[in-house]
């Protein structure tokens, strides 16, 4: 059978919204990032666009130049399991660390907020980047795991956290009140793991979802980050600044996954969009430019003295360009910015704009217009090959999440490439993915070899 396409949309719920300045739009709460009946009204105005999920993503450090909206912040997995009680059927996405969590206690957690939510929950799987070592010294060490050694723990903690996920066969509860026999044994597992990273015996004491266990979702950027998604990951997070950038990410990393053994077509890639929508051109880039005015130098250029720890940034001003402070050819030490340095390098904007673009917030004037410009682009990224799927990171929340359900949705409706309703009922049916067979249940079924 062909799968009829369908675009996928999620939401990126972060406080007052992406950009760095969002808290200081007239009418913005800059408490919102700990108002929970805040989240409960932009993940039910995410369902009513009969959005896929809503994410929520995590940092275990701040400093002084972190992002407003992460300075003071709920728990993901906290904060998903009070959503789950608001919505009925949109899933819901946290974020948690492999290098920072112990197997048993997070798929305790998870497999908790999945029960709690009928089987709406993702994990989106990170390993923890930490440049300035606060995370390691917030956790009682001296220095992080190297990044191999992030993903060599990454794979073996998911390992184990799914098995420990199938410790109850689907039926292993029987509830005979007569007979007093509350489960059958022989439907109970442990998984008895010895590995390099852990040592867990097992089992869980809670039993599979509706949905067999939550979705996995992963953003690996480096050549170790890649090689993990494709052989884990069903929803992938990628952000790329062009048509060009996202195509040919896309179909590399579709021929990554079918090398691993997996069906391309069971590994979603969603790309992260920020878009500016107004009723006219001229509407939209009056509120860019309002975003951008709004934010202050000191924030500008701390933050990029951070990032760039090689550049002198008391010598510029936030007006200077890339290409005058030397980011175009830089060889930075930070992980992260070989994905921003090809934009940087072509279109050498300004130092207000490179912060923008790495804070990720930068709209690029494909993302800047009116409903119908903002609809013109996703279809094509999505139709040309370059995603199945975006992941909408709004500048300004509650706006830019109502704009976009609001005037942007129902043309994506009207032209066919997006739901009207919701056909099923847990995060897996929202994506077609198969619920994983439970791997004891499995293997009792498989044919003897004789």
């Amino acid at each position: 059978m062909t799968r009829t396409r369908e675009m996928k949309l999620s939401a990126y719920l972060v406080g007052t919204g992406m950009h760095a300045s969002s808290w200081r739009l007239a009418g913005a709460n800059p408490g919102a990032s700990i108002d929970i009946d805040y989240y409960r009204a932009l993940a039910r105005t995410a369902e009513r666009g009969k959005f896929d999920m809503v994410f929520l993503a995590d940092s275990l450090a701040i400093n002084e130049e972190s992002h407003p909206n992460i300075l003071n912040r709920f728990e993901p997995i906290t904060l998903i399991s009070a959503l789950a009680g608001s919505t009925d059927r949109i899933g819901l996405v946290a974020t948690a660390s492999t290098s920072y969590s112990e197997p048993f206690n997070l798929a305790r957690q998870l497999m908790s907020a999945d029960r709690i939510s009928k089987g709406r929950v993702g994990w989106n799987i990170v390993t923890t980047r930490d440049l300035s070592g606060n995370t390691a010294r917030n956790f009682g060490s001296r220095e992080h795991y190297g990044l191999e050694q992030r993903y060599r723990r990454a794979a073996e903690f998911v390992q184990v956290v799914r098995g420990l996920w199938d410790s109850w066969e689907d039926d292993a509860f029987v509830f005979d009140k007569a007979s007093g026999r509350f489960f059958d044994p022989e439907k109970l597992h442990r998984i008895r793991h010895q590995g390099e990273f852990f040592s867990v015996e097992g089992p869980l004491n809670i039993a599979r979802s509706p949905q067999g266990h939550p979705v996995l979702v992963q953003a690996g950027n480096s050549g170790p980050g890649q090689q993990f998604a494709a052989e884990v990951a069903e929803v992938i997070f990628a952000i790329k600044y062009n048509f060009e950038d996202a195509r040919e990410y896309y179909q590399a990393f579709k021929r990554l996954v079918a090398g691993t053994g997996r069906n391309p077509d069971d590994v979603h890639i969603i790309q992260g969009i920020s878009p500016v929508i107004g009723s006219t051109e001229e509407e939209a880039l009056r509120k860019r430019r309002q975003f951008e005015e709004l934010l202050t130098d000191e924030t500008i250029l701390g933050f990029l003295a951070d990032y760039f720890k090689e550049v002198d940034f008391s010598r510029f001003t936030p007006e200077t360009t890339a290409r005058e402070a030397g980011l175009d050819t830089l060889q930075a030490k930070n992980p992260d910015y070989p994905k921003h340095q090809a934009v940087i390098a072509r279109e050498n904007p300004t130092l207000r704009e490179v912060y923008s673009l790495i804070i990720g917030s930068f709209s690029g004037d494909h993302l800047v217009g009116t409903p119908e410009k903002i609809a013109d682009t996703l279809e094509r990224w999505f139709r040309d090959g370059a995603a199945d799927g975006f992941m909408l990171m709004a500048p300004g929340l509650p706006e830019g999440l109502n704009d976009f359900v609001d005037e942007v949705v129902p043309i994506l409706q009207k032209r066919g490439l997006f739901r009207h309703e919701y056909t099923g009922s847990t995060l897996r049916e929202h994506f077609g993915l198969p619920v994983p067979p439970n791997r004891f249940a499995a293997a009792k079924e498989r044919p003897v070899a004789r």
